[in-house]
């Protein structure tokens, strides 16, 4: 299948959005990876997004605040959380080009069963924590998966990364950030939900330290042990993105 460079504006939203929510201090690395090490994991009708004969798999810790349920106003004492995703890319027969989420680490309870309920998303219960160096202008995010027995051995991660002032938006970077919605399949059916957003701000950035266990969880074992093939942030202290969701449609 043959698809057009992906744009950094995102389309109309092909109905109402339901639920808003802010992104913030995102960070992006990214490993090439064959195509057919994913395929088994993306929904039915769902084929890996291919750029320049790759595949792409992402470990992306951000912030998420303002979540709400539209048109109602941000849900109270949910406050602000740090959530981690592991991801992948797919496009489906319509063209549709989208986020596959393989796990996703949240810091509040409360989210996590949202989603699970309304897109049968992965999301997991994690304890994250992320720390910024503004002098040297370094950001530091570290997490492990909570489990209600408290087992030992939970999935972690630990990121240190420094963040560049360099402006970039190349077709690498668009094709890795600029993804207007996610495939899921919930309840026995691939399901697709459109999002809408400003064109993301991103900068240059360099891993500087990565110790990860949930890549390997995710079953890629081995991208933790070599350097990402791409790493991007969001400007130091930028104020974050809006993101508008509409109600998810079958595929």
């Amino acid at each position: 299948m043959t698809t057009p460079p992906l744009d950094p504006h995102a389309p109309d939203l092909p109905g109402r959005a339901v639920i808003a929510q802010r992104w913030s201090d995102a960070m992006f690395l990214h490993w090439r990876v064959e195509p057919d090490r994913i395929r088994p994991l993306l929904p039915p009708g769902v084929e890996p997004d291919i750029f320049e004969g790759s595949a792409w798999i992402a470990l992306v810790p951000f912030v998420l605040s303002d979540f709400r349920f539209l048109p109602f106003g941000p849900v109270p004492r949910l406050g602000t959380f740090h959530e981690i995703n592991v991801r992948t890319y797919g496009v489906d027969a319509d063209g549709r080009r989208g986020v596959v989420f393989q796990t996703l680490e949240a810091q509040h309870l409360v989210p996590v069963l949202t989603a699970r309920v309304l897109f049968g998303l992965p999301y997991r219960w994690a304890q994250i924590g992320m720390r910024d160096e503004p002098e040297a202008r370094v950001r530091e995010v570290r997490s492990r998966r909570r489990s209600p027995g408290g087992r030992p051995g939970e999935p972690r991660t630990r990121i240190r990364v420094a963040i560049g002032e360099t402006p970039l938006d190349t077709p690498l970077s668009r094709f890795l950030t600029a993804r207007w919605g996610f495939h899921e399949r919930h309840l026995g059916r691939t399901i697709w939900a459109a999002n809408e957003h400003e064109p993301w701000p991103l900068v240059d950035a360099e891993l500087l330290a990565l110790d990860d266990h949930l890549l390997a969880d995710a079953g890629f074992p081995d991208l933790a042990a070599r350097r990402p093939d791409s790493v991007l942030a969001m400007p130091f202290a930028h104020p974050g993105l809006i993101t508008r969701f509409s109600r998810a449609r079958l595929v």
